[in-house]
């Protein structure tokens, strides 16, 4: 018989209502920006994490990161480094329901994965804003099948503190439109998450309409679906958003000259197909290999109408040193080329990076 004291009831249900996490990952680079070759150390994500289950139906969840803006946003008072603070409450096996702020539930493997773990986001996430306020409501009809409805705030400020004074939209044949205010700029998700054949085969469809503006709308699909094997993990998402005004500016950055005063594209079309693997080829290593290929198109420009391909690539190779710990050294590269039609007039460039750093997921308590 074991002499080491019991864990009583009352330490685990301590233990249970309040864990703390430090999500920390650093790294050495050498960076390639189209010219030059610069070298630098990077604190690449720094997150306190803190959570816990109160009672079998009361939980909360707060993450705030450390290295971002702690102004409250005049929406939904909080700052944009608070990334969630929400409770939920579970009223049985199959239905819950959280509010506060919130990650909206988009579908897709690369958004759902904890961000320190992402060596370079696809560019349509990488220019997402996705915590926001709100509430969303998950419905389990079997164990292995969730649908989630997510309302939430569109933006955490107002149009005028997002976009600036005076916005206008401009078509590609040049009409430019005053943009209002909408009355109501809430966000409208519907996500399924699916689990098949031993949970082997996963599931992340979602589809969302946002209200931008008074007049204006965007729509994203996104349908991600992953094989999950003991040693070998495999995903393929695609990614589509159809924006009445250019939500993720992508467009915007690329080619908006200026004359128009403070503007955005109208009509702006993205694609995205995102794929990652991830390869346990012998204890406490991992080989991660990822690729993105997107796409840009302002429809009613002859000029910009599937102006841009964005190209991305990564290798790592990964090293678990702990096996108790969540804690992970690397050595990586990540590679990007965008390709522009010569109608565009823009020019054709790539970046490269090379990193050699860790990952770590500290159970502070």
């Amino acid at each position: 018989m074991s002499r080491l004291p019991k864990e009583s009831s009352i330490s685990r249900k301590k233990t249970d209502a309040l864990n703390i996490y430090f999500n920390y990952a650093a790294s050495f680079q050498e960076a390639y920006d189209g010219n030059d070759w610069r070298s630098s150390f990077k604190n690449k994500q720094a997150r306190l994490e803190i959570k816990g289950n109160l009672t079998d139906k009361l939980s909360y969840r707060f993450r705030h990161r450390l290295n971002k803006n702690n102004t409250a946003q005049s929406q939904d008072n909080f700052a944009k480094a608070t990334d969630i603070l929400m409770v939920g409450y579970q009223f049985n096996d199959k239905v819950g329901v959280q509010g506060g702020k919130m990650c909206q539930n988009w579908g897709g493997f690369e958004f759902d994965e904890n961000p320190m773990f992402i060596y370079q986001y696809s560019d349509m996430v990488d220019y997402m804003d996705n915590f926001m306020a709100g509430v969303n409501v998950s419905i389990k009809p079997v164990p292995t099948q969730e649908i989630a409805i997510n309302v939430t705030n569109a933006y955490n400020n107002s149009l005028s503190a997002e976009y600036g004074d005076n916005l206008v939209s401009v078509t590609g044949d040049g009409k430019v439109e005053s943009v209002k205010a909408s009355n109501h700029p809430l966000t409208y998700i519907a996500l399924w998450s699916g689990s098949f054949f031993g949970d082997k085969l996963q599931t992340r469809w979602s589809y969302g309409v946002q209200n931008q503006a008074d007049g204006y709308k965007s729509q994203m699909v996104i349908l991600g679906q992953k094989l999950n094997l003991p040693t070998f993990q495999w995903y393929f998402d695609y990614m589509g958003a159809f924006d009445d005004l250019d939500r993720l500016g992508i467009a915007t950055d690329d080619a908006m000259s200026g004359s128009f005063g403070n503007a955005r594209f109208a009509n702006v079309k993205y694609n995205s197909f995102i794929t990652k693997a991830n390869w346990q080829f012998v204890p406490q290593w991992n080989l991660m290999l990822k690729g993105t290929y997107e796409t840009a198109s302002v429809d009613k420009s002859e000029k910009l109408k599937n102006y841009r391909k964005s190209i991305g690539y990564i290798a790592s190779l990964e090293y678990y040193p702990v096996k108790s710990q969540d804690l992970r050294f690397f050595a990586s590269y990540i590679g990007h080329k965008y390709n522009f039609t010569e109608k565009s007039g823009l020019k054709d460039y790539n970046t490269s990076r090379i990193e050699i750093g860790f990952m770590y997921r500290i159970k502070a308590f």
